[in-house]
C-alpha cells in the first residue's frame, strides 16, 4: 500500500513540474467544470472480503480546473453497499450475523490530472477523506422470542488512488473510473480496503466561466 501511494504522489509531482515548465500561453480551457454522477460497485479486496461482498455504489462530485494545464480539484461523496457476513459474533452478542447489509458514506477530496485526447480525456488522481461505515448487528430475546436489529456506526479515514477515461459527445462526457480505496479502520479486526468502479456522465458546465 505504502508502495502505491508513493508511486502515486511521484507521478503527480512530475505531471505539475512538467506542466509548468512547459505550459504555453494562457487559453481558456475546456474542461474548467465538470460535475458528476455515476453508479456501480466496490468490490473489497483483503481480508475484508471474507466478510463484505460487493451489491452496488453510487457517486457524486465535481471537477473544477486549476490553473490554464490539467490540474483540478475533485470532492466526491460516495455511497457504497456491501452484503455482510459477520465471520464471529461481535462483542456483546451471542450470534454472528449472516446476509446483512453494510453501507459506507464517505467524502473524498483529490488532486487530479487531465489529459484530453480528441474526444477522449485520461485522467489519474490521489486524495483522501473519510465517513463512517454502518454494520448490522442483531439482539436476541429468547424470553419474548424477539430479534431486534440495529446499526453500528464506524467512523473511517480513507486514501485513494484512481484512474479514468472521459468520452466526450457534445455537452456531456461518459465516463468509466475505478481506484483503490485503503481504510484506516477496521471490521470483524479486519482492515477496510475496496476497489470502486463507476460508471456515469459529467455534464461541462465550463462555459460559464466564459
Amino acid at each position: 500500500m505504502k508502495k502505491i501511494i508513493l508511486n502515486s504522489l511521484l507521478g503527480f509531482s512530475f505531471l505539475f513540474c512538467s506542466q509548468s515548465v512547459f505550459s504555453q500561453e494562457v487559453t481558456s480551457r475546456p474542461d474548467k467544470l465538470y460535475t458528476m454522477s455515476g453508479f456501480g460497485l466496490s468490490v473489497p479486496v483483503g481480508e475484508i472480503s471474507d466478510v463484505l461482498k460487493p451489491k452496488f455504489s453510487t457517486t457524486i462530485g465535481i471537477n473544477l480546473g486549476l490553473g490554464n494545464g490539467g490540474l483540478f480539484l475533485y470532492p466526491k461523496l460516495s455511497l457504497h453497499a456491501f452484503s455482510y457476513n459477520e465471520a464471529y459474533p461481535e462483542e456483546g452478542h451471542d450470534y454472528a450475523l449472516q446476509t446483512g447489509r453494510a453501507t459506507t458514506y464517505l467524502l473524498n477530496v483529490a488532486l487530479g490530472y487531465r489529459k484530453i485526447v480528441n474526444k477522449f480525456s485520461f485522467y489519474g488522481f490521489i486524495g483522501g477523506g473519510g465517513g463512517f461505515i454502518l454494520t448490522p448487528q442483531v439482539t436476541i430475546d429468547p424470553t419474548n422470542r424477539l430479534a431486534t436489529l440495529k446499526n453500528k456506526s464506524r467512523s473511517m479515514g480513507i486514501v485513494e488512488p484512481g484512474l479514468g477515461v472521459e468520452y466526450n459527445i457534445g455537452g456531456v462526457n461518459l465516463f468509466l473510473e475505478s481506484s483503490y480505496m485503503q481504510g484506516f479502520g477496521k471490521i470483524q479486526n479486519r482492515t477496510f480496503s475496496a476497489v470502486p468502479i463507476t460508471f456515469g456522465i459529467k455534464p461541462n458546465l465550463s462555459k460559464l466561466f466564459k
